[in-house]
């Protein structure tokens, strides 16, 4: 899942530095994510797992990591299947 997730941050994220200089837990707003970019790699991110992300889940942590992003996927897709 971390793979997909870093092809949609390279796609979407508009980052200031090339994605494969990132590791999984670097800090994506360190690495240039502004808030307005949140918002297309919130709907890729959606889009491509065919999820939606609470609104509760959808805070400046959400968006930190490639991981963080990860955790947040494999919740949704774990509490959309109960």
């Amino acid at each position: 899942m971390n793979e997909e997730i870093r092809k949609i941050v390279d796609e979407v994220a508009g980052l200031n530095v090339p994605i494969a200089s990132l590791r999984d837990r670097d800090d994506l707003y360190a690495a240039g994510l502004s808030s307005i970019s949140t918002i297309g790699l919130m709907l890729a991110i959606e889009g491509r797992f065919n999820i939606e992300i609470p609104d509760e889940m959808v805070t400046r942590d959400l968006f930190k990591s490639i991981e963080a992003l990860a955790r947040a996927v494999a919740a949704v897709q774990r509490d959309s299947k109960v």
